[in-house]
């Protein structure tokens, strides 16, 4: 092919690639800057911004507020500069009320460090200055959320601060006392408990190292090395290129944490690889949409998330990793279950292999780039560092073993580019974290937390499996259109607490409002991972969203067995229990991944599906005498099925 063809070809995608990412990911709609002074002054803050965070994570942050409102100000600033008002608006020229609004994100920081001990002395005792200052912070906070990702945490916003204005006027259990502007305002700009808050704390800390080790790994080839070691062990195998798409997606989901982005990314390289073997252009995009999703559960470092439960939970961070293991690899044997089923059902080869990298090609190649991972989970599992330091350094290693290889050795400006990236991803999630400080301060200020989990409760009438289930709808409910950090946040928050109070171990408790936070992703109406899956393979959006809940089906089932059988998150659990558990959790998901498909060596007839999923469900439990039952259907369906092929063999013949 003429490289000047093949070079177009690739520009024609990728801008298909970002007109997706666009269209179902608001936080990509950025300016494209027609002045280059301009592009070189926020190219230049971005990377000052991630000098600052990077430096001060090694040589110790300024004190608390000082260092949370210096973050938010620059990530104001940021937003103000990189996304314009509205669609009508100017995406090449920043708007003079947009440099206005940035320097205003500045003066509050600078109020904040210039009458630091009066502010913190002044807790609970707001003059007007502070009330001024508190209302703009929110005010801007608000506007960037809305550029940002739109008005559905803008709206959320404000639903709890008329609720913290005028909840005094609510009958029943969710009445409170009722406060006035400065004292709410008070409560969300000067209290810990508000937008300078742990949303915010692990947004300027934790989220934003880990987008930056991220950025670095991606300039370092990372993502080709997934792709490509996914294709040499999984390529030529029945459903070879879907199987690729779920590994690939998955190693690289854990690290980004963007399921959109991952899909869109990734998807482009996936998609067209299994409509090529003869998936549906629905299957695939669900296939891509669900493993994207799921890398957020996967460890080591789950988007993210794992740090931010082991702040909220106050437990190690190696506890949340080592709970989060077996229910995130039961998540992804569902899906390749059903993957493989589906191959042997529409017998669906793999690629040859004689058009696959090999694996000790790809290592040769790239396979230093997995030193930085092993070296992060060295430094967090085994050396008792903190996970701020351990990122830094990650992030230096990274950086040195990239220039093992000519292939993946980055440049200065490579460097500075991952800097400028990581700056910019960071945008999103920390103004989001910001927003969920005002839904957070409200909460503990008027005690709607636990109001709302007495609700759930009584809802549930205090019944385990009832209250599991509100708790799950509220959970899918508060995550539409949210990302993921925070959904987990927001859910956190409001529902957990039900659980906890019914006496579900905190962890189980956490971990179970996270995983359906994440599935608001894939469920139908606003399923963006899905619709986005679908303008990569132009399949149908709604129906490649109703075939992503399908083949994530293992995943809203997991979540109700670790809250019924703590073992799944090795919580006080010996090894031969946890492989107990993990053998008959294994078998469940299979048989889960059989009824959702309806084949096992042939077409399962209706009933047998129902009986394999009741099966699945006797699994559950700890008890001996279930998991009998449950192994037992698995044998006779498994007799049947091969009767019924031997039978209808015969009659073929």
């Amino acid at each position: 092919m003429d490289p000047k063809q093949l070079i177009n070809e690739e520009m024609v995608e990728e801008a298909k690639q970002i007109e997706i990412l666009e269209k179902y990911d608001k936080e990509s709609k950025t300016r494209k800057y027609e002045n280059r002074s301009i592009a070189r002054l926020v190219y230049w803050l971005a990377v000052m911004i991630s000098l600052y965070h990077f430096i001060t994570s090694y040589t110790g942050y300024p004190a608390t507020h000082l260092h949370r409102s210096l973050h938010v100000a620059m990530m104001i600033a940021m937003t103000f500069l990189l996304y314009p008002r509205g669609k009508k608006s100017s995406r090449t020229v920043i708007a003079w009320y947009d440099w206005v609004f940035a320097i205003l994100g500045g003066s509050v920081a600078a109020y904040v460090w210039i009458d630091y001990v009066g502010f913190i002395n002044r807790m609970g005792m707001p003059n007007t200055m502070d009330v001024i200052m508190g209302t703009i912070l929110v005010l801007l906070v608000l506007e960037a959320s809305r550029r940002i990702s739109g008005w559905p945490l803008v709206i959320l916003s404000l639903l709890f601060i008329a609720y913290g204005l005028f909840g005094q006027d609510i009958p029943g259990i969710f009445t409170h006392r009722g406060y006035n502007w400065p004292k709410l305002v008070n409560h969300i700009f000067i209290n810990t408990e508000g937008i300078y808050g742990t949303s915010v704390s692990v947004a300027s800390s934790y989220i934003f190292l880990f987008i930056l080790f991220g950025a670095v790994m991606n300039k370092s080839g990372m993502g080709q090395f997934f792709n490509d070691i996914a294709l040499a062990l999984a390529g030529h195998t029945k459903g070879g290129p879907a199987k690729v798409s779920v590994i690939a997606s998955g190693f690289l989901g854990s690290i980004n944490g963007s399921a959109i982005a991952n899909v869109v990314t990734t998807g482009a390289f996936t998609i067209p690889l299994m409509k090529k073997t003869g998936y549906s252009k629905n299957f695939a995009g669900s296939v891509e949409a669900s493993a994207s999703v799921g890398g957020q559960l996967l460890p080591p470092v789950m988007g993210a998330a794992a740090f931010i439960m082991a702040e909220m939970l106050g437990v190690k961070y190696s506890v949340i990793v080592i709970s989060a293991a077996i229910p995130a690899l039961l998540y992804y044997f569902g899906i390749i279950v059903q993957v493989q089923l589906r191959a042997e059902k529409d017998n669906l080869e793999g690629i040859p292999k004689k058009d696959l990298p090999r694996v000790k090609e790809v290592m040769v190649a790239r396979g230093h780039l997995l030193i930085p991972i092993i070296f992060l989970l060295y430094m967090l599992l085994f050396t008792g560092t903190t996970i701020i330091f351990s990122a830094f350094f990650t992030i230096l290693v990274t950086v040195f073993i990239s220039f093992l290889k000519k292939e993946t050795r980055m440049s200065i400006r490579d460097i500075f580019d991952a800097l400028e990236e990581g700056a910019r991803s960071t945008v999103s999630v920390a103004i989001a974290c910001a927003v969920v400080g005002i839904i957070i301060g409200v909460v503990s200020l008027t005690g709607f937390g636990l109001n709302m989990a007495n609700a759930i409760i009584q809802l549930g009438n205090a019944n385990l499996l009832a209250t599991l289930f509100l708790t799950m709808i509220t959970c899918m409910i508060l995550g539409m259109g949210l990302p993921s950090i925070p959904a987990y946040l927001i859910t956190a928050t409001i529902a957990a607490p039900a659980l906890i109070q019914l006496g579900i171990a905190p962890i189980a408790a956490h971990m179970f409002v996270f995983y359906y936070a994440m599935f608001a992703n894939l469920t139908p109406p606003v399923a963006l991972a899905s619709f986005a899956a679908a303008g990569v393979s132009g399949g149908d959006p709604m129906e490649t969203g109703y075939q992503s809940v399908k083949l994530a089906i293992a995943g809203f089932i997991v979540p109700y067995m670790f809250v019924y059988n703590n073992s799944l998150l090795l919580i006080n659990t010996g090894w031969l229990q946890a492989i107990l558990v993990l053998v008959t959790s294994v078998i469940g998901v299979f048989m889960i991944g059989v009824a959702a498909e309806g084949y096992l060596m042939r077409r399962v007839n209706p009933f047998l599906r129902v009986a394999l999923l009741f099966g699945a469900f006797m699994l559950i439990s700890e008890n001996v005498y279930q998991d009998i039952l449950g192994l037992s259907i698995l044998a006779v369906v498994i007799f049947a099925e091969k009767f019924l092929k031997i039978k209808k063999d015969k009659a073929v013949v």
